[in-house]
């Protein structure tokens, strides 16, 4: 597969401008890219044009103003539905992020479809967005959470998961890949198995979704969820994919303006779909920034940035596992360019602290992954999650910084 050649990404990382920044003097490496990624400057530009020249509420209005901004808003809903291959853009809901995806389909999917003594299936490798949601949807129906497990080299455990089935699961949620162990999971062979019980799947793709080509109708998932901020979009807009199959039968977990159809002080009928899942004055300017940056990643090429930052990760995992002492969590076969790490007993503040001075920016302690963090026997770990702007030059200055954090605490 065709890859991204050094000249390309020295003339993709001119797109970020904060990849330009000095930390301490020295030039930044961004590796929480798992928190959030960078924002190119087309994505940063369309959100200062669009409050410049056109902003006006959607759906409101029949004015100028309001035309331009719903047009553009629902060409954003579009491009989403094009890049997740979604079969219709009523499918496509714009939510706060993957939280607040997952959040309603808990709720609405719960007071529908779950009651006493019901099972929500997860496992044991989620980030707490995609447990939390689940455990109050279970205190509030009195319904039991149960947990599929991993094995210790961070791949889902599918005769257990299989095993995990009972005539009282009303749905299964996991995520796509693993935030803290990089996993890639099976999702269209589990999703498959959950069917043949007759279960709705929702699909966590917030740490899938920049890093390789989604395909929610090859998938068959019921449910996907991403947030923008992680795929070079603006923070604070995310979506809800949903079949219209299940969509058409939830109730609305928010009420407000643009998601009624009729309102009386007796009864309120609701909005079609999308929109009846879209209360309020939505996240517009955010919606269609996301536009951009996806117009972007599809410029550059989805399966392009997949081929390259795998041969990052393969060059960054040999690269540190020569270091003595540096222990790698999340040894799957099928990953993303992410690499959890401890080095010998040196706590994970203390080496980001250290090589936070040296200009290298990672992420320490659980990343809302504390049963994974459990499972291990640890506190917590480093994280370094590499995108397509990341080079094996900045691998080379994370492996120099490390053996000097050995030196001065090892």
């Amino acid at each position: 597969m065709e890859s991204l050649s050094d000249i390309q990404i020295e003339n993709i990382r001119k797109d970020f401008p904060i990849l330009s920044t000095k930390i301490y003097g020295k030039p930044i490496i961004y590796y929480d890219n798992g928190a959030t990624t960078q924002k190119p400057m087309v994505v940063i530009d369309a959100i200062s044009e669009f409050y410049r020249e056109k902003n006006s509420s959607v759906h409101r209005g029949v004015h100028y103003l309001s035309d331009r901004s719903t047009e553009a808003y629902e060409q954003a809903r579009e491009t989403v539905r094009k890049f997740i291959n979604a079969r219709s853009t009523s499918e496509i809901i714009f939510t706060s992020g993957a939280t607040g995806s997952i959040n309603a389909v808990a709720f609405s999917l719960g007071e529908k479809f779950v009651g006493p003594g019901d099972e929500v299936l997860i496992s044991g490798m989620e980030h707490h967005s995609n447990i939390i949601p689940w455990q109050m949807l279970c205190e509030r129906k009195k319904a039991h959470l149960k947990v599929f497990p991993f094995t210790p080299d961070g791949e889902i455990d599918i005769e257990k998961y299989i095993a995990s089935f009972s005539e009282k699961t009303r749905i299964v949620a996991f995520t796509h890949v693993s935030n803290t162990l990089g996993t890639i999971n099976p999702v269209k062979e589990m999703v498959s198995h959950a069917h043949r019980h007759n279960v709705p799947v929702l699909v966590d793709g917030a740490q899938a979704i920049q890093h390789g080509h989604v395909d929610v109708t090859d998938m068959d998932c019921d449910f996907y969820a991403f947030s923008g901020h992680k795929v070079y979009g603006p923070n604070g807009i995310g979506v809800l994919y949903g079949k219209s199959k299940w969509l058409e039968q939830l109730p609305p977990y928010q009420g407000g303006g643009d998601m009624v159809d009729n309102v009386t002080f007796e009864k309120t009928t609701y909005n079609v779909l999308p929109y009846k899942f879209e209360a309020g004055t939505t996240n517009y300017v955010g919606a269609i920034a996301l536009k951009t940056a996806l117009d972007y990643v599809s410029k550059i090429g989805i399966d392009k940035i997949a081929s390259y930052e795998r041969s990052l990760l393969q060059y960054a995992t040999e690269k540190l596992s020569s270091i003595s002492g540096l222990k790698i969590y999340g040894n799957s076969k099928n990953k993303i360019s992410i690499i959890s790490f401890l080095v010998d007993q040196i706590h994970p503040y203390d080496t980001g602290m250290i090589l936070d001075k040296m200009g290298i920016a990672l992420r320490t302690g659980t990343h809302c992954n504390q049963p994974v963090m459990d499972f291990y026997g640890i506190e917590g770990t480093l994280r370094a999650s590499m995108v397509f702007y990341n080079t094996k030059e900045e691998v080379d200055r994370l492996y120099e910084g490390l053996l000097k954090v050995k030196k001065m605490l090892g």
